[in-house]
């Protein structure tokens, strides 16, 4: 799993979801914005996160193990039963925020 570069800032929060309002958008292939980092934070059950790139991963999301989205790469996520959480927690570059 990424890390988040020590130079980004939060700037933007979505709201939290659960399995049954997770938004359509959110459940097939997607992407952040160019010098964007995502951040997908689970605060109750499991959440399945596919990369599709830089290469093709699978990784259980759990409250212990946020996901860490790349500027511009595809991904996806699914939940495994009963989850809450939020999507994601969208991040740039402090010197894009400044």
């Amino acid at each position: 799993m990424n890390k988040l570069p020590e130079d980004v800032a939060h700037y933007k929060s979505t709201p939290e979801f659960t399995e049954n309002t997770i938004p359509a958008g959110l459940l097939r292939s997607h992407s952040t914005a160019a010098g964007v980092w995502g951040r997908i934070k689970v605060l109750e059950g499991k959440l399945l996160y596919r990369e599709f790139e830089p290469v093709l991963a699978e990784h259980v999301l759990t409250p212990d193990h946020p996901g860490i989205i790349e500027p511009q790469a595809k991904h996806e996520v699914a939940a495994i039963g009963p989850v809450r959480h939020d999507a994601r927690r969208r991040m740039r570059p402090r010197r894009l925020t400044g």
